[in-house]
C-alpha cells in the first residue's frame, strides 16, 4: 500500500509537467515561430542578464559576509550573524514595492535631497529611475544574498579552520588564504546558494514587473492573462523549464569533483581574529549595509506607513478577509504538504527500493519549478478533471459540478502541494537520519506494523524537524505570488495578491499593512534558522 500511495503522490507532482508539455503542443507552428522571432529572444535575454547580475552579486556578497563574521571577531559580530538572515523575511516584490515608493520622484528621499540642494521641482533634480535592469539586479541581490551567506558560513565554520592552519604554516597571509583556500573549499556551498537564489529570480513576478524588466516570467503572465493565449504561455514556460534544468545541471557540475577528508563532527571551529577600535567599527558598518538596505530600511518604511494607514483608516474588512484567506489556504496546504511529505520520507525509509527513491526525488521537483510554469500545468490538469467530472455527474445524476477544483481554490492548494512538497519530505528525511535504522528493525521485530512504526517511532523522534518544515511551508505559501495570481478563484484575494494589485495601480500606501503582515510572518523561519545555527555552533564548540 505504501508503495502505491507514494507513487500516486509522485504522479501528482509529475502531472503538471506532462500537462505543460501537452498544452505547449496545442500551439500552432506559426505561434511558435512568432514567439521565437519576437517574444523569446528579448525575454530570454532580459532573464539571462538579470540572473547573471544577481548571481554575481549574491555570490560575492554572501561569501564575503560569511567570511567576515567567521574569520573576524569584532563588536557587533553576533548581531550580524543572525541579522544578515533578516532579508530572507522580505519577499522580492515587497522590497521593490517599498523602494519604488521611497525613491519615487516625489517620494520622501528625493524630496529631502532637493530641499538639501536647494531645488524645488523634480524637473530640476531627480535620481536615476529605479525601474531599470541595474535597479532590479541590485534590489533582488539585497534580498537573495542570504541564500549564499547561510551555507557558505556553515562551510567556513566546519571546514576552514583545519585547512587554514595548514595554509598559514605554508606562509600564506589571511587574505591570500581566503582567496586560495577558503573560497575554493566553499565552492559547493556557493554553487548551491547561487542556484537557490537564481531559482527565486526565475520565480519572481512582482519585482520584475514593478521594476520594468520583461523577464520570461512576465512574458508567461502577460501571454496567458492579457492575450488569453494559454498554448503560447505554455511554450514560453517550456523555455523557462529548460533554463531550470540547465541551472540545476550547472550547479551539480560545479560540485562534480568536490570531496572532503575533514570530518565535520570533529572539525574545530575557526578561531576568529580579534579586531578592536576604528577598524572594528568600520568593518561592522560595512558588513551591516546589506542588512540595512535589505531589511531595516524597507521594514522600517512599511512599519511607518502601516502605522499611519492604521491610524487614519484602521483595518478594513476587506484586508481582514484577505488575511483570513491567506491563513486558511496556507494552513490547509501546509497540512496536506506535511502529510504527503511524511508519507514519502517514512515510506522510503521503511521500504528502501529504487522505485521509491526515484519517487522521492520526483516529489522534490516542484520546488525547482517557477510558480508561473507550475500554474499552467496545474490549470490544464484541474480544468481537464473538472470537465470530466462535470460530464460524468451530468450523465449519472443530472447535476453540474462546474469548475470544482478551480472555483473552490483546490487547484491553488494543489499548486502549493507540488511547489513545496520537497521542503516537507526533505525536512522529515533529515529528522529521520538522526537515529539509526536499528530502531525501525526493533519496532518491527516487536510486532509493529509499518504505520505503527511511523506513529510510535518516526513521528515522535522527528517532530521538531517536521515542525520546522511545516513552518517553512506555511511561510512560503503566505508569500507565494506568481501561482496565487494565476490560480486563485474569482473574488479570492490574499495579502500577496492585494499588495500586487495596489502596487500595480501605484497606490502604495494602501498595501503597507498587508506588506508588513507578510514580512512579520516571514521573520519566523529566520528566527528558526538563527536558533539552528546557534545550536550548531554550541555543539561544535
Amino acid at each position: 500500500m505504501w508503495f502505491f500511495v507514494i507513487l500516486g503522490i509522485a504522479a501528482l507532482v509529475m502531472a503538471p509537467v506532462l500537462a505543460l508539455l501537452w498544452q505547449a503542443s496545442q500551439g500552432s507552428a506559426m505561434l511558435w515561430s512568432h514567439l521565437m522571432g519576437s517574444v523569446l529572444p528579448h525575454a530570454f535575454g532580459q532573464t539571462l542578464i538579470l540572473m547573471t547580475g544577481v548571481g554575481i552579486l549574491v555570490a560575492f556578497t554572501g561569501t564575503l559576509l560569511a567570511w567576515t563574521v567567521t574569520a573576524y571577531d569584532f563588536r557587533g559580530r553576533r548581531l550580524l550573524e543572525w541579522g544578515l538572515l533578516l532579508p530572507l523575511a522580505v519577499p522580492t516584490y515587497i522590497v521593490a514595492y517599498a523602494y519604488l515608493d521611497l525613491l519615487h520622484p516625489i517620494g520622501p528621499v528625493q524630496d529631502f535631497l532637493r530641499q538639501m540642494l536647494g531645488y524645488s521641482s523634480p524637473r530640476q533634480f531627480r535620481l536615476p529611475d529605479l525601474r531599470s535592469m541595474p535597479g532590479a539586479i541590485l534590489l533582488l541581490s539585497l534580498v537573495l544574498f542570504p541564500y549564499v551567506y547561510l551555507p557558505v558560513r556553515a562551510m567556513f565554520t566546519t571546514q576552514a579552520a583545519n585547512l587554514l592552519e595548514v595554509s598559514r604554516t605554508l606562509g600564506l597571509s589571511r587574505r591570500a588564504a581566503f582567496w586560495r583556500v577558503a573560497v575554493p573549499s566553499a565552492r559547493p556551498a556557493i554553487a548551491v546558494g547561487v542556484s537557490l537564489a537564481l531559482m527565486e529570480v526565475l520565480n519572481d513576478i512582482g519585482a520584475s514587473e514593478f521594476l520594468g524588466v520583461r523577464s520570461l516570467t512576465i512574458s508567461v503572465y502577460t501571454t496567458w492573462v492579457t492575450r488569453s493565449d494559454l498554448p503560447g504561455a505554455a511554450q514560453i514556460a517550456l523555455a523557462m523549464l529548460v533554463l531550470v534544468v540547465a541551472l540545476v545541471s550547472l550547479e551539480r557540475w560545479a560540485r562534480r569533483n568536490q570531496r572532503y577528508n575533514v570530518n565535520a563532527q570533529r572539525a574545530r571551529m575557526m578561531v576568529p581574529l580579534r579586531i578592536r577600535g576604528p577598524r572594528a567599527a568600520g568593518l561592522f558598518a560595512l558588513a551591516a549595509l546589506p542588512m540595512i538596505f535589505g531589511f531595516v530600511i524597507p521594514g522600517g518604511y512599511l512599519a511607518i506607513e502601516a502605522a499611519e494607514r492604521f491610524h487614519s483608516a484602521g483595518l478594513s474588512a476587506q484586508l481582514l478577509r484577505e488575511a483570513g484567506n491567506s491563513f486558511m489556504i496556507s494552513a490547509l496546504a501546509t497540512l496536506a504538504v506535511l502529510i504527503c511529505g511524511v508519507i514519502i520520507a517514512c515510506g522510503a525509509r521503511l521500504f528502501p527500493s529504487r522505485p521509491l527513491q526515484i519517487a522521492q526525488r520526483i516529489s522534490g521537483l516542484g520546488y525547482a519549478m517557477p510558480g508561473t510554469v507550475l500554474a499552467i500545468g496545474i490549470l490544464t490538469v484541474s480544468a481537464g478533471f473538472d470537465r470530466r467530472l462535470d460530464a460524468l455527474m451530468q450523465s449519472w445524476f443530472g447535476l453540474s459540478t462546474g469548475l470544482l477544483l478551480i472555483g473552490s481554490g483546490m487547484a491553488l492548494g494543489y499548486a502549493y502541494l507540488v511547489r513545496f512538497l520537497g521542503i516537507a519530505s526533505g525536512s522529515t528525511e533529515a529528522g529521520l537520519t538522526r537515529f539509526p535504522r536499528s530502531y525501525d528493525h526493533a519496532a518491527r521485530s516487536l510486532g509493529r506494523s509499518a504505520a505503527g512504526t511511523v506513529f510510535s517511532l518516526h513521528l515522535p523522534l522527528s517532530r521538531s524537524a517536521i515542525a520546522a518544515g511545516g513552518l517553512l511551508v506555511f511561510v512560503d505559501c503566505m508569500k507565494e505570488l506568481s501561482a496565487t495570481l494565476l490560480l486563485r478563484p474569482l473574488n479570492f484575494e490574499t495579502l500577496a495578491t492585494h499588495l500586487y494589485g495596489e502596487a500595480a495601480r501605484g497606490t502604495y500606501e494602501e498595501a503597507s499593512i498587508a506588506a508588513l503582515a507578510i514580512v512579520a510572518v516571514g521573520i519566523l523561519p529566520v528566527i528558526l534558522l538563527a536558533r539552528v545555527g546557534r545550536q550548531g555552533r554550541q555543539r561544535a564548540a
